[in-house]
């Protein structure tokens, strides 16, 4: 969909290996979370190769993710990463290693489902107040009565109640980062 914007589109390895199905992704995902050097290590390596790519020269880079990658494009964002924006879908919003003042350079766009069981909203007033904190310059999006996994039409077929599609706030999340996107790259 980006490469159909006119973007140019890459896409992280995080984990290393291709899990075997959707339910080994979670272990997955929690081994990269247990170091956070080694995850923001990974991220930077990712986005390092983004950037030696010839077609990549001298374009500025966004990074974007949903659910472990929307956590991604944030951690990349603390890790205080040379990207115009990083936006984040559903994303987890905790992490191991708080950003330090003046360290995240890139706007952040948040899209999250305010119902969302996976983050609750202690994690999301502690994320206001680390990017405060931070002195980050952020937007948060939140959509009522929205579930984690709300840009995933695949989302209702996993009988998980954590988990729900959700047509309207996955339109409205995706115009605001085009928007954000047209405001940084125009």
């Amino acid at each position: 969909m980006l490469a159909e914007e006119g973007y140019l589109a890459f896409i992280a390895d995080l984990y290393g290996e291709v899990p075997e199905s959707f339910d080994t992704v979670g272990p997955l995902a929690a081994k990269l979370r247990e170091t956070p050097d080694g995850y923001r290590a990974r991220l930077a390596a990712a986005i390092a190769t983004l950037r030696g790519h010839p077609a990549a020269t001298g374009l500025r880079l966004a990074t974007i993710g949903y659910c472990l990658g929307g956590q991604a494009a944030l951690e990349a964002a603390r890790d205080g990463q040379d990207l115009a924006t990083a936006v984040s879908f559903h994303g987890l919003l905790d992490t191991g290693m708080p950003a330090e003042v003046g360290a995240i350079r890139a706007r952040i766009l948040v899209c999250h489902g305010d119902a969302d069981p996976m983050v609750p909203r202690e994690q999301v007033t502690a994320f206001w107040d680390e990017m405060d904190a931070a002195g980050a310059n952020w937007h948060f999006h939140s959509y009522s009565g929205v579930r984690h996994g709300f840009t995933d039409p695949g989302s209702d077929e996993r009988d998980l109640d954590a988990v729900a599609y959700d047509a309207s706030a996955d339109r409205q999340s995706w115009a605001a980062m085009l928007a954000l996107f047209d405001e940084l790259f125009a």
